[in-house]
């Protein structure tokens, strides 16, 4: 009889072990698949002009997409908490470091989160460009340019250096996805010349 309930009991552990392991690497194949897809509010449009927005960094410093004039840039949507968003920072910031003096810059919009931790996060990844929290109208001057507005996080505008938002994409991306992003953003700047 004792033998029979280990037996159970082994047997059971075994199979929630599979269960939990399958069902990990269903999530896991479901965001890969569910982060390989760019969304646009205009598809197939042509690029039309970027939204504005303003507000105030963490830093304590005023913000606005009018100092970003002549520049590439790309809007990141982002939590301190959210696995996707983590795993994507540290391909950003080496991108920010090798296309900045190129006229480039990351632009971080921190959702359900701390001054505190967003601080701290950037701090301890290396993250130098601008960063604020997100507020009802950042949202806003953001939600029309994505079927059905921003409903996850990382969502990510990218901008090209005339000003026209040329890409919303939901879910984040590597190093060579965000280079490929940034070097075709900033062809803008070269054409208008």
């Amino acid at each position: 009889m004792i033998i029979n309930l280990l037996t159970i009991t082994v047997t059971k552990r075994t199979v929630m072990k599979r269960i939990s392991t399958s069902l990990a690497a269903f999530m896991t194949a479901l965001m890969v698949f569910a982060a390989s897809f760019t969304f646009s509010g205009q598809a197939d449009a042509a690029p039309v002009p970027a939204p504005s927005f303003s507000g105030v960094t963490v830093d304590g410093k005023p913000f606005s997409s009018a100092s970003l004039k002549g520049k590439a840039y790309i809007v990141n949507f982002f939590a301190t908490w959210c696995p996707p968003c983590r795993s994507e920072i540290p391909d950003m910031v080496q991108v920010q470091r090798a296309w900045e003096a190129k006229g480039f810059t990351f632009v971080g919009i921190a959702v359900n989160d701390q001054v505190p931790s967003v601080k701290s996060f950037m701090k301890s990844n290396g993250m130098t460009w601008p960063v604020m929290m997100a507020t009802p109208e950042l949202i806003r001057a953001f939600n029309g340019y994505i079927d059905g507005g921003i409903t996850g996080i990382p969502t990510t505008f990218v901008v090209d250096a005339s000003g026209k938002l040329t890409g919303v994409i939901v879910g984040p991306r590597s190093k060579a996805a965000f280079e490929q992003l940034v070097s075709t953003a900033l062809k803008a700047k070269a054409v208008k010349k």
